[in-house]
């Protein structure tokens, strides 16, 4: 991982010092009793909004709290109970393979390791790593497309690509800080900094980071 420059580091705590000061709470936003609660939380949160996910999780945990319960529930059902969400179809069938899954592969209980979740079906690297640090509480950085927005308007990172952000933001703080930044990041970009609209001269944070144009 390659050492970020002086000045790069420099912003990087300063960012911090204003996120733990607006953010000192960040509690995750996705409702769950337990990492495979979560898991499911996230991928039903691809393409749809914490608030929409939270609204579909009761009805469908209380149907199908674990993952044996999610295995035996049809595929129509869980559709059903999720179609609010977006790409409920795929999702529907997501769920229950995952569960499967777990059930046979895992003795019903979510691994927790990188490669075993990423082997899950409908999981990528982002929402294995926010079950990584949510659920286990293991060092990850999630990076999903907003922390990827903010990364690059201040200056942390080229923006290349959501791999390289993540990347160099794991490289700009300490193991121990990265769940709390991300989700500190995300509560930031939704109060002070959209992606349209946003008048750099009025953030707390753009209107000193962000490099000139």
């Amino acid at each position: 991982m390659a050492k970020p420059s002086r000045a790069r580091a420099a912003k990087a705590k300063r960012i911090r010092a204003i996120l733990d000061r607006l953010f000192p709470q960040a509690p995750p936003p996705l409702r769950h009793g337990d990492p495979f609660q979560l898991l499911v939380a996230v991928v039903l949160s691809a393409q749809c909004t914490d608030e929409r996910v939270n609204q579909v999780t009761p009805g469908l945990f209380a149907a199908a709290p674990t993952a044996q319960a999610m295995a035996r529930t049809p595929v129509p059902r869980i559709r059903s109970l999720i179609r609010s969400c977006g790409l409920a179809p795929t999702k529907a069938k997501n769920l229950r393979a995952l569960s499967a899954q777990i059930v046979a592969q895992h003795g019903g209980e979510v691994p927790e390791s990188f490669a075993e979740l990423e082997a899950l079906p409908g999981v990528g690297h982002k929402s294995a790593s926010v079950v990584m640090c949510q659920g286990f509480g293991h060092p990850a950085f999630p990076v999903d497309t907003h922390i990827h927005r903010l990364a690059a308007r201040w200056g942390l990172s080229s923006g290349r690509s959501v791999v390289q952000t993540e990347r160099d933001l794991k490289a700009l703080w300490p193991p121990e800080s990265w769940g709390r930044l991300h989700l500190q990041i995300i509560y930031f970009g939704r109060a002070h900094c959209p992606a349209r609209g946003h008048r750099a001269a009025d953030c707390p944070i753009c209107s000193w980071a962000a490099p000139a144009a």
